[in-house]
């Protein structure tokens, strides 16, 4: 229903705008009796909603609002007939408030996406009994089965088998993470491999994935200080404005001696001139060419606040997976045993993962492709243990493909000796090859570092903005992609609750900081910042709570959007400027009667529509 009635809000202004359009050019071979109807008829359908909202704020808040003020002074126009007038102040409000409405309602949606990944039912086991139970029912203590590929639904402990788990959801990192008895896991992440027996450890109203949901809420319902400026603001114009209004059409003619024709004309004049068309108009034509101008650059943003927001940032803290890098695990290095054949090993190799579903067996295979090697090996035996690796029968030969406790810690020393202790050093995750017990090759892999992270981490640094990296990832991983990136600050082993600690105490340190991520785990650093910047090619979650999209993932556009940014809030403090030096003369003259209502519409007008015109050289570029 909500969906519908902004559709419906913005459709009605549009409709408005083209009735208006329709009176004017008619009007100079139609009769009145025609173009007023039309008129009015656009400032039903165009003033309805806002006046409706007026009054209902009224109502409930007991205060003044400038919707009220803008109906009021577009009635005042049509009473001394300039219907012309009155329409188009409704229109563009109407207009602003439609794209404001559509805007907002946009971000609702983050809660409904999150929501979809946190199961709704669970496979409880009491005794020999299995029971499929809603995860509401799950108390403390319960235990539930999690088979493989299924996502867990609530916080616990591993009391009975060992998998791999991806917690993407959580830590937003690509690897994932083995997991034993008496391990923990958590809601919305998910079970791999083997099938697990897990005791719940808390309810699943207080599991982490419930958490990061809260926190995605909190901090959206916050209220940015410049809007409860603009606020209070837009209060106290509309009670001085009205307030004025009122005295005018009193005072005058009792102080000056105007007669009661003259002191309602400039009563009039004065709510059509102090209308805040100009000042609406600074803002809202300057910032749709400023979004327009990021949308081809693949820059989106939701709303003219978070692009003037942009322009104050002084540190920007960066997701590590998907962000900075790529996302997926690669491999970086192989090293052979020299009694081997390279492409027989990797045949045989490229055979036995290619049977396997874990993320790291399918970074190998990707390896194993684009060295143009024939896959073809005939794989026996093919058993995945858990959280270790792999083992099968090629041939005669016993193959085993994993970590080097599984292959055997004796056999591996060759290699872990000096080569397996630099890689691990450099933050890549290790994979030993043994054939009938004997270690004949070892891969590295690693997320690696999109190509174009490093000269947007170099453009911002250029800008004087300090550049953070708060990832979940282990401190030796973090500490290599930092250094890589030549990132200023890092901080690693960063649960969702610990980035938004993290974020906050960089805002009470730089005052404006931006979050860019890309995970379901970055929606509460996201929203807590004073602006979130999603990818993409991330997650609906981060998507829907970011203020600002990167569709093609390329971050040296965060620089070229700061600099969009600046320009665009000094247009809007020029038009400012402009126009309420314009209102202020117009007040002015129309108080010593050296103002008639004509020149009062094209001193208003004439200033909305130079203003509009400075606003739209943003659509240029810059």
């Amino acid at each position: 229903m909500l969906s519908i009635y902004k559709h419906i809000e913005l459709a009605a202004a549009i409709f408005s705008g083209v009735l208006i359009l329709i009176a004017w050019i008619s009007e100079s071979f139609v009769a009145d009796s025609i173009t007023i109807p039309l008129y009015i008829s656009a400032f039903i359908i165009g003033g309805f909603a806002k006046a409706k909202e007026g009054i209902e704020e009224t109502i409930e808040n007991k205060d003044l609002n400038v919707e009220l003020l803008m109906i009021i002074a577009a009635i005042g126009s049509a009473i001394i007939g300039y219907w012309m007038e009155g329409a188009i102040l409704i229109f563009i409000f109407a207009l602003s408030g439609a794209l404001e409405t559509y805007t907002m309602n946009k971000s609702k949606k983050e809660i409904s996406a999150l929501m979809d990944l946190q199961p709704e039912e669970a496979l409880r086991i009491t005794g020999n009994k299995e029971e499929v139970v809603a995860v509401s029912s799950l108390e403390l203590g319960d235990e539930i089965l999690v088979k493989a590929g299924e996502r867990v639904p609530a916080d616990g402990k591993i009391i009975k088998g060992q998998t791999a788990i991806d917690e993407a959801t959580i830590t937003g990192e690509s690897m994932p993470v083995d997991k034993e008895l008496g391990d923990q896991v958590f809601a919305g992440t998910v079970n791999l491999s083997g099938t697990l027996v897990v005791e719940l450890t808390k309810s699943p109203s207080e599991s982490l994935f419930q958490k990061i949901i809260h926190l995605v809420q909190s901090a959206k319902s916050e209220r940015s200080p410049s809007q409860l400026f603009i606020e209070r603001f837009e209060g106290a114009y509309v009670k001085i404005v009205l307030a004025s209004a009122t005295l005018m059409m009193v005072l005058p003619h009792y102080l000056l001696g105007w007669s009661w024709q003259d002191t309602f004309y400039r009563a009039m004049i004065f709510l059509v001139v102090a209308s805040p068309c100009a000042l609406v108009a600074s803002i809202m034509p300057v910032t749709l060419s400023a979004i327009s101008n990021g949308a081809r650059k693949g820059i989106l943003f939701k709303g003219g606040v978070h692009l003037e927001n942009l322009s104050n940032i002084k540190a920007i803290a960066l997701d590590k997976t998907g962000t900075l890098t790529n996302g997926k695990p690669q491999v970086t290095d192989l090293y052979l045993d020299t009694d081997v054949s390279e492409k027989e090993i990797l045949n045989v190799i490229g055979s036995i993962e290619r049977e396997s579903t874990h993320p790291l067996a399918e970074a190998v295979v990707r390896y194993v492709c684009g060295e143009d090697i024939l896959i073809d090996a005939e794989v026996k035996n093919m058993t995945n243990v858990s959280g270790n690796g792999v083992h099968a029968t090629v041939g005669e030969d016993r193959w085993k493909i994993g970590k080097p406790e599984f292959i055997g810690i004796n056999e591996t020393n060759k290699f872990q000796n000096g080569i397996s202790h630099k890689l691990a050093q450099e933050g890549k995750t290790i994979v030993f090859v043994s054939k009938n017990d004997k270690v004949v090759a070892l891969f590295a892999l690693k997320d690696t570092v999109r190509d174009i992270a490093k000269k947007a981490i170099t453009i911002l640094q250029r800008e004087g903005i300090k550049t953070v990296m708060i990832t979940g990832d282990n401190e030796t991983t973090a500490k290599a992609i930092a250094e890589e990136c030549d990132i200023d600050e890092y901080y690693a082993n960063c649960l969702p609750e610990e980035k938004v600690d993290r974020l906050k105490t960089l805002q009470q340190k730089y005052e404006s900081v931006a979050m860019t991520g890309d995970g379901i785990n970055d929606a509460p650093a996201l929203a807590t910042a004073n602006l979130g910047i999603a990818m993409g090619e991330g997650t609906d979650v981060a998507l829907e709570t970011a203020d600002v999209v990167l569709m093609k993932n390329d971050l040296s556009k965060i620089a070229y959007a700061i600099s969009l940014s600046k320009k665009m809030n000094r247009i809007i403090k020029q038009n400012i400027v402009f126009s309420i030096s314009v209102i202020a003369l117009l007040l002015l003259s129309n108080f010593l009667q050296a103002l008639n209502l004509p020149l009062g519409v094209i001193g208003h007008e004439g200033s909305t529509i130079l203003v509009i015109l400075n606003g739209v050289r943003l659509l240029k570029g810059q």
